[in-house]
């Protein structure tokens, strides 16, 4: 199994001074996600919780929704290395009898970098998945300013790899009263998010109805999808969304809140379940 960090010699330079030193970094190496057996996509990733990225991702696929979907995930013995040596570094998802695979999954043989999870899509619309869970028929959950606002804090307390190595993305999910549920980290937003869903899926906990995800960068298009997927009614970010982010969010009925940092942040879509006083509303 791949180690979360890895250990390098630097040249370290302070005011003029020149030292070595071992440095602590994190680890990344590809994984390649099967689907009953067929390559489907290769991601850059953290070694660690590789199972529940699969998951994750194919529930952002819209091929998994319930933990009865799946039947098995397993590491595929001597996949790479010399010698037949296991890497560790490819998964096979085996989805249960009769779980129908959506079509664009059985086309999709693509490169997934850690940033950004959608190259190698046709187009715009073959991502514009049909969510299982509307996020619009969700019960209604409402969150106060001040209680986002501690967010970035505690998920920031609670990055451990992060410390020591400061390269690393984090994605935390947390109840509407502030409690936190679960926290990932990895080299790549997107991957610390299906991190996530994927244990959410099988423990049995989809869909995150009554959930804040919150996400250490920016909010892209796909994170608001696999939060509209997951069934996650508000995302929030401490960097800035994209333009098509915001649409998605708008058009599916999420709350997406960016630039989250300390008492401050903008929300870009769904401000109905934010709970202002009333005051500042008609301010």
């Amino acid at each position: 199994m791949g180690r979360v960090t890895e250990r390098r010699k630097v040249l370290r330079i302070r005011d003029g001074a020149l030292s070595t030193r071992p440095d602590t970094l994190v680890a990344e190496e590809p994984l390649e996600i099967r689907l009953n057996g067929k390559p489907l996509a290769i991601t850059m990733r953290t070694p660690g919780d590789d199972f529940a990225l699969a998951a994750g991702f194919l529930v952002s696929e819209g091929v998994l929704a319930r933990a009865s979907d799946l039947r098995n995930i397993v590491y595929c013995a001597g996949a790479t290395g010399e010698g037949g040596a296991n890497t560790y570094n490819v998964v096979d998802v085996q989805t249960a009898p009769g779980v129908t695979l959506p079509e664009f999954s059985l086309e999709r043989n693509v490169y997934t970098s850690s940033s950004c999870g959608l190259c190698g899509k046709a187009s715009l619309d073959a991502v514009r998945t049909t969510a299982r869970w509307p996020i619009a028929d969700t019960p209604p959950v409402r969150v106060t300013p001040e209680l986002l606002a501690s967010l970035p804090d505690r998920l920031r307390a609670a990055q451990r790899v992060f410390d020591r190595t400061g390269g690393l993305h984090a994605a935390a999910l947390f109840t509407e009263d502030g409690q936190l549920l679960d926290i990932r980290e990895d080299v790549g937003r997107h991957n610390a998010v299906d991190k996530l869903v994927g244990r959410a899926l099988q423990s049995g906990a989809l869909p995150l109805s009554r959930t804040v995800l919150l996400v250490s960068g920016r909010a892209s298009f796909e994170l608001a999808q696999k939060a509209v997927m997951a069934g996650i009614p508000v995302l929030a970010a401490v960097s800035a969304p994209s333009s098509l982010a915001v649409d998605l969010a708008a058009e599916s009925g999420l709350t997406l809140v960016g630039f989250l940092r300390g008492s401050s942040m903008n929300v870009y879509a769904g401000e109905d379940r934010i709970a202002l006083r009333e005051a500042a509303a008609q301010g």
